[in-house]
């Protein structure tokens, strides 16, 4: 199984971090962030992985280059057209080949057992989605998930603050059907002129009967982000965390 990794943003929250470093290459604690979900990819068993690149690309594969340091595959599609994160992925289609692939955004970071639950949880269950939740106090920076104990029931993309009434975010680790690429490409761009995963989720749940497990992360479980400055800056100044990637 292919694991699909989306690392062309140009982390404008990050600025001016991110004027002449990649947002996924900030280093943190001596390596950049994408190598810490490289690293969980090889540990949780993936070995070929597509990393999506755009902004100030060479940097990611300049350092990468063919993954063998890390005993894993590393092929690169370069998306030119910044259109969201199902835009991205439908670059990936013909690359590839099973059923079923593993996806993760380059500026969130869990566990590793995360990654190998998910893994492992596909393998036993044969699921054909699986989405992974956080608890957050408000999903409205993500994706609000409604579920029961199982199975996502409603996705709502960055609500509005203090709208939601679940606690459970969108973490941004799946594995999805090569089912998805065929309703990414019956969407319209939303208003911020992007192809929204989450919208393909809903689709999918409402129109073709898809059964999307969901993992819930324990409440006082890690998860990295890099996607603002605040953010970052704190995993860059506190380093207790690094001994929570592999519990």
């Amino acid at each position: 199984m292919k694991a699909v990794i989306l690392c062309a943003g140009f982390g404008k929250r990050l600025k001016p971090y991110t004027d002449k470093i990649q947002k996924t290459m900030l280093r943190v604690h001596g390596k950049p962030f994408l190598e810490y979900i490289i690293n969980g990819m090889s540990y949780a068993g993936f070995r070929d992985i597509i990393l999506v690149v755009g902004y100030l690309k060479e940097q990611i594969m300049d350092y990468f280059k063919t993954g063998t340091k890390w005993n894993v595959k590393i092929e690169y599609i370069e998306q030119k057209e910044l259109n969201g994160t199902g835009g991205a992925l439908l670059l990936c289609e013909k690359f590839i080949f099973d059923n079923h692939f593993f996806l993760t955004w380059g500026d969130t970071l869990v566990p590793y057992e995360i990654y190998k639950t998910v893994y492992d949880t596909y393998q036993n269950e044969n699921n054909d989605f699986i989405l992974v939740a956080n608890y957050t106090e408000d999903p409205y920076l993500g994706a609000a998930i409604y579920c029961d104990d199982y199975f996502l029931k409603d996705i709502i993309e960055k609500p509005p603050r203090g709208t939601s009434k679940t606690n459970l975010n969108n973490c941004g680790v799946f594995i999805f059907s090569k089912e998805i690429f065929g309703v990414l490409k019956t969407l319209i761009p939303s208003k911020r002129g992007e192809i929204e995963v989450p919208e393909a989720l809903l689709n999918g749940i409402k129109e073709r009967n898809w059964k999307i497990r969901i993992i819930k992360m324990d409440k006082n479980q890690f998860k990295g982000d890099i996607g603002a400055k605040k953010k970052y800056e704190q995993l860059k100044n506190d380093s207790s965390w690094l001994q929570l990637l592999k519990i």
